[in-house]
């Protein structure tokens, strides 16, 4: 049985010591832009204007568009800045990230179907340019809420890890699972931007970090199902508005999503480069 992160609350993600100095650039970021009165505005993609009300509308300009916030890649990023090296693999590259592969274990994360897709646009352009040809390289914790190549159980496994490169729309496009909810921390993705997919594989000129949030709804229906009790309890201890990553705002991260426990999800954020 994977083990409980209890005991790693204060150092998941780094702890507090380390997030918090990211939290307050994003808290002084904000004040000076509401200040010289820029409007710091969310952006969606096409998709999430016709996806059901779990997340939140948020109004897009012509002129202004906020970039993705800055969030904390954690300590367990399998991107070489924290022990092993996920990127620099072969096969990497791939957009079903359920099982490990390479040299792994070669074992498959179970839970709810989850397609996550992320639109990478160019903030410059007020969301309105695609970023072609950019990468992202996604990853999250199993429905145990232990992430691979890191948590006891699972070091042998490199699952819930890929790397997409952007389409002519600026698309990538995940096949996963619904991740679990640990203690201390509402359920996230992470996300890491680079300018290429060649830059990606080298895991070297990362442009943006940050994190995809799942709407309260979701994760309630979600962990109703067989192989996530142990998130109900997690979950019913937390809120957006306590959390220590989504507390001083979440509308650009908050996924917007479609689909049921059953058939499975599916969430799509835009995010601004």
């Amino acid at each position: 049985m994977s083990r409980h992160h209890d005991d790693e609350v204060h150092e998941h993600d780094r702890g507090l010591s380390y997030d918090l100095p990211v939290l307050a650039r994003r808290r002084m970021i904000r004040l000076m832009a509401g200040a010289s009165l820029i409007p710091l505005v969310g952006c969606t993609s096409e998709e999430e204007t016709s996806t059901s009300s779990s997340a939140p509308s948020s109004a897009s300009s012509s002129a202004e568009c906020a970039t993705i916030p800055d969030e904390t890649a954690g300590p367990f990023p399998g991107d070489g800045s924290n022990g092993v090296n996920v990127l620099k693999e072969s096969g990497v590259v791939r957009s079903d990230i359920t099982s490990s592969f390479g040299d792994s274990a070669g074992g498959t994360a179970e839970g709810v179907p989850l397609t996550v897709t992320l639109t990478v646009v160019d903030a410059a352009s007020g969301c309105g340019t695609p970023k072609k040809g950019a990468a992202v390289y996604l990853w999250h914790c199993d429905r145990e809420g232990d992430y691979s190549l890191y948590s006891e159980g699972v070091t042998d496994e490199n699952y819930l890890r890929g790397v997409q490169e952007t389409d002519d729309k600026g698309r990538v496009t995940f096949k996963s699972i619904f991740p679990g909810c640990y203690t201390g921390r509402w359920p996230h993705i992470h996300f890491e931007v680079y300018g290429s997919l060649a830059d990606a594989t080298a895991a070297t000129s990362i442009t943006n970090t940050s994190q995809l949030a799942f709407p309260k709804d979701v994760c309630d229906t979600v962990y109703a199902t067989d192989g996530y009790s142990r998130s109900v309890t997690n979950l019913s201890e937390l809120s957006l508005e306590t959390d220590g990553i989504f507390s001083d705002g979440y509308d650009q991260q908050m996924a917007a999503m479609k689909g049921s426990a059953a058939e499975g999800y599916t969430a799509t954020l835009t995010v601004p480069v």
